[in-house]
C-alpha cells in the first residue's frame, strides 16, 4: 500500500503530490460483492492486506471493505456462512477521483474516519485506494 506521509521540504520545493493519482495504490485484490465473509478474510489473509475493493458483476466499485470491519460482522449474533459482501456495504460509496486534488482527499478520508478511499475513474470502476499514513 502507497502511504501518503507528510514530509519536511525546503521552501523553494514544489508538493509532492498534487492529485490522487499521484499518490493512490494501484495494486491490491479486487473482490465480487457475492463474496462470503469468511472467504474476503481469507483472501485478506492470503494476499496480507487490511482491505479488499469490492465490485459488483458489472465491475464496478460498490466500496470498500476492512479486516476489522468483516471480523466485527462475523463475531456478532446475526452473522451466519452466508452473508455476502453486498449485505453489509449499504450504499455505495464514498469514492474519490484520480483527478481529486490530494489535499481535498485527504481531508475527506480524515473528516469520515476513513481507513482509505477507493479511487474510481468516470464510470465507476475502480483503478485504486488512497490510504493515509497512520
Amino acid at each position: 500500500m502507497t502511504l501518503v506521509q507528510t514530509h519536511p521540504r525546503s521552501a523553494h520545493s514544489a508538493p509532492v503530490h498534487s492529485t490522487v493519482a499521484d499518490a493512490m495504490d494501484t495494486a491490491g485484490p479486487r473482490v465480487c460483492d457475492d463474496m462470503t465473509i469468511e472467504v474476503a478474510l481469507s483472501v485478506m489473509a492470503g494476499a496480507r492486506v487490511g482491505h479488499l475493493l469490492v465490485c459488483d458483476a458489472d465491475g464496478l466499485c460498490t466500496g470498500l471493505v476492512t479486516q476489522a470491519r468483516l471480523a466485527a460482522v462475523r463475531d456478532s449474533s446475526a452473522y451466519t456462512d452466508r452473508v455476502q459482501l453486498r449485505d453489509i456495504l449499504g450504499d455505495r460509496g464514498p469514492f474519490t477521483s484520480q483527478a481529486t486534488p490530494l489535499a481535498e482527499a485527504e481531508d475527506a478520508i480524515r473528516c469520515h474516519r476513513l481507513d482509505a478511499l477507493p479511487v474510481v475513474d468516470e464510470h465507476g470502476s475502480a483503478l485504486g485506494i488512497l490510504a493515509l499514513a497512520r
